[in-house]
């Protein structure tokens, strides 16, 4: 997500630096460099050792006549971008003010005026964070094209947000907004169909696909709802359903007025009248299974002009098949193509597909992470 990105990380007096290691090691992780920059008050709660030992990169603590604020973050400085994490209230009303009195102050000032993108992700107690001038601050910045990365609102305080949710920030700061002002609609996971009040019919899939995809197109810029067996996730607005027709109604209603369609999820085929009360064990039992309405045909119905891409899993671990049965179900609903796999990668990290076109069919392998990437980029390529 963040292969060969350079991050110059400004830590300012949060009693939230303490987590910066673990931030750092998580920017690397998903392939970026760092580099720190610390206040005074910073270093008064984690020492810049630590930062040295979580970036492998010397520290910035005062600006000297290396004058390393212009060597970082000038027009044609080492950083990518500039993240400032935890970014305190004072320093986001310096920032807001062009007032550059410590490292990162000077680092934010010479960043903005070089075109440098500016991630900020807030930290203080949540009073602070109320107060109409650090509001008024953070308007006034996000005005200028900063991406701010909401804190968490939790006992009284404005917590730094997770450090996913950083990465995601980071990410949409430095990726070309290939799917700006589109709406994308993803859905993900198993459904479940309800035997009884205690058991259900599902499926192994774990839903990590359709959430990295959802991922990347919110990185790449659109606003994207999810479709999910899942709870709430910070880069889309999340509709959480359990049933194949708590899965249809929602997705039915998230298409109006979208521009895409990502159907990831693995929705049941069938369904069962469920028993009002716990079925007894230890007997024979016989379910009398109904075929579920198939989304994509419901959805190509009221929607005929929107874009979908769908996802095809099959067993017969022939990569003919695979592309015949992706074919039909395209051919059938219209799709721009349509992903297959083998099931066998239901529930793993990695995966391998085929991407089905009419007239081509090509492999991908990878992480699950990478592929939602790659259906980002397709999908921006069709709608664009």
């Amino acid at each position: 997500m963040l292969e060969g990105v350079n991050v110059a990380l400004g830590v300012s007096g949060s009693i939230a630096a303490v987590k910066v290691v673990e931030l750092a090691h998580e920017l690397r992780r998903r392939g970026a460099a760092v580099r720190g920059v610390m206040t005074e008050s910073a270093r008064g709660i984690i020492h810049p050792w630590a930062v040295e030992f979580a970036t492998e990169n010397d520290v910035v603590t005062e600006i000297t006549g290396r004058v390393e604020h212009v060597e970082l973050c000038g027009r044609e400085g080492w950083a990518d971008v500039l993240l400032l994490a935890p970014a305190t209230a004072n320093t986001v009303g310096k920032v807001a003010a062009a007032v550059d009195d410590t490292p990162v102050t000077t680092c934010a000032t010479t960043a903005l005026g070089a075109g440098v993108p500016v991630v900020v992700a807030p930290a203080m107690h949540e009073p602070m964070y109320d107060h109409p001038g650090v509001l008024d601050a953070i308007d006034r910045v996000e005005s200028w094209g900063v991406e701010f990365v909401a804190p968490r609102l939790e006992e009284g305080k404005a917590k730094i947000a997770t450090e996913e949710a950083i990465v995601t920030g980071v990410a949409r700061a430095t990726t070309d907004q290939t799917l700006d002002g589109k709406r994308v609609v993803v859905t993900s996971g198993a459904t479940a169909e309800p035997i009884d009040p205690v058991r259900i019919l599902t499926n192994r899939a774990s839903g990590r696909t359709g959430r990295a995809v959802a991922r990347a197109c919110a990185v790449r810029g659109a606003d994207v709802t999810l479709v999910h067996d899942g709870g709430d996730v910070h880069y889309a607005d999340a509709v959480s359903v359990e049933t194949s027709a708590e899965m249809l109604d929602a997705t039915l209603d998230a298409v109006e007025g979208a521009d895409a369609l990502v159907s990831a999820a693995a929705i049941s085929d069938y369904t069962v009248e469920a028993a009002e009360e716990k079925l007894r064990s230890g007997e024979p039992r016989t379910l009398e299974l109904e075929p579920t309405p198939k989304l994509l045909d419901a959805v190509r119905e009221q929607r005929p002009d929107v874009a979908i891409v769908g996802f095809k899993a099959e067993t017969s671990g022939d990569d003919e098949s695979m592309v015949e049965a992706a074919r039909r179900t395209a051919a059938r609903v219209g799709l721009s193509f349509v992903v297959a796999n083998d099931a066998s990668v239901m529930g793993s990290a990695e995966t391998r597909t085929l991407f089905v076109r009419s007239d081509s069919a090509r492999e991908f392998s990878g992480s699950k992470e990478e592929l939602g990437a790659r259906v980002a980029e397709e999908l921006a390529g069709e709608l664009a």
